[in-house]
């Protein structure tokens, strides 16, 4: 053996034991208390688990995988009858110590044979679980049911369903990829279960305005809905709902702009001053109304509600789909011009399908600039459809107070779209 083999053997079985003190610094220090003898494992035996499992690594290079199958298998005996044992004496059957001594074993192992990088990051992972123990139970406990099968949905469209799906161009004019589509619908699942646990994690102290912001960034139609129906139940929460809104409109343009970056780029910058002047304006009227208004005698509402739902995405990507082909059908019968008319429309429903179905076609059929002018006739659209919904559903004050922040942010947006037509406003 060379000197540069003997090294790099030196270096991993050194790796290998790292992993093991590293494990064993956190069982110990959790079993620190523990008399002496009543630990199943602690520092030393876990840094000798390390090494053990290292050199067995590198005797199954020389002598065959037999020799690490018999490792593994005289480590679980070890770790069973030592189980066995504690677990009579103490009444405790956690097994956590002996899954962690396997994993160190088999971390070890994968170092001495030539990943020392990938089980040094395995060990660290390991430890960091083990020490936040107390903090993840905490979370779990506070997890509803709701939250966990949402949470479970979302990784069955994620991860079950997007890697199956075609990623080529399908239907009229190939203006459909199931993969990138389904790939936009998750993003957007996403966002709405991040706004919902960043609710959740702020909590309720900060109410109504917390949730108007977040709950802007995951749907700013769905939080219109829910605060208009909350105004015609609670009285004097009017003028508050009504910033909780307008903070919703004025994310509803970031989010646009997050939404576009990561569909087309192009895109995204071509639209980001338009939107960020928009947003810019929403803000404004939104913080004067806030500054001017005395909150210490209101109560906020409970959170909304479950973060994700597999029926709304699906009827999202019914409707993502829809507006994909029928912008495609605007542009070939009438121009730019269907274009814009299908976005004004559009945006009723859902300002993030318009600005992914944008996305698609500044792909395929349609010039990145019509696309940005396109998302700012869909936000001018979504802001008065929303007072609408406000006036309608939550009664004139509240319709009154959010419509008069839509005209100014509308009448913003029309001299941007001026100003874009005679290229007064570039793209960044």
């Amino acid at each position: 053996m060379d000197i540069d083999t003997s090294l790099l053997v030196f270096r991993n079985l050194a790796v290998a034991l790292a992993v093991g003190l590293l494990v064993g610094l956190e069982r110990g220090w959790q079993q620190r208390e523990a008399s002496a003898g009543q630990r199943v494992a602690g520092l030393r035996t876990f840094a000798i688990i390390g090494v053990a499992g290292g050199v067995t690594g590198l005797l199954a290079q020389d002598m065959g995988a037999v020799v690490m199958g018999l490792g593994f298998v005289a480590l679980a005996a070890m770790l069973i009858a030592a189980h066995v044992v504690s677990s009579r004496e103490r009444s405790e059957y956690g097994i956590t110590s002996e899954m962690a001594a396997f994993a160190t074993f088999a971390l070890a192992a994968l170092a001495a044979t030539g990943s020392p990088a990938l089980a040094g990051a395995g060990a660290v992972v390991i430890a960091t679980l083990l020490g936040l123990k107390p903090e993840l139970h905490r979370w779990l406990g506070r997890v509803d049911r709701d939250e966990l099968i949402a949470a479970f949905k979302l990784l069955m469209i994620s991860v079950l369903i997007l890697p199956v799906l075609p990623d080529k161009g399908m239907g009229p004019a190939e203006v459909l990829n199931p993969f990138r589509l389904w790939l936009l619908v998750v993003l957007v699942a996403a966002i709405s279960f991040a706004g919902h646990f960043a609710v959740r994690l702020l909590g309720q102290a900060r109410g109504i305005l917390t949730t108007g912001v977040f709950g802007g960034m995951a749907s700013s139609t769905a939080l219109t809905l829910h605060f208009a129906r909350l105004a015609r139940r609670t009285r004097g929460l009017d003028t508050l709902l009504a910033v909780g809104i307008i903070l919703a409109q004025a994310m509803g343009m970031p989010r646009m702009i997050l939404v576009a970056l990561a569909a087309s780029p192009m895109l995204a910058w071509a639209a980001a001053l338009p939107l960020g002047i928009m947003m810019t304006i929403a803000l404004a009227v939104a913080l004067l109304m806030r500054w001017r208004l005395d909150t210490t005698t209101l109560r906020a509402p409970r959170r909304m509600g479950p973060p994700f739902r597999l029926k709304d995405t699906l009827r999202f990507a019914i409707l993502l789909i829809t507006i994909t082909l029928a912008s495609a059908a605007g542009v070939h019968l009438f121009g730019d011009a269907g274009v814009y008319v299908i976005a004004a429309i559009a945006a009723m429903g859902d300002l993030t399908a318009v600005t992914l179905s944008m996305a698609q076609l500044s792909h395929t059929s349609i010039s990145t600039d019509t696309a940005a002018r396109a998302l700012v006739v869909a936000a001018i659209s979504s802001v008065l459809f929303k007072s609408l919904l406000a006036y309608t559903l939550g009664g004139p004050r509240l319709g009154l107070t959010v419509g008069a922040s839509a005209a100014g942010v509308a009448v913003t947006g029309a001299g941007a779209l001026y100003l874009m037509q005679t290229g007064l406003i570039p793209a960044l």
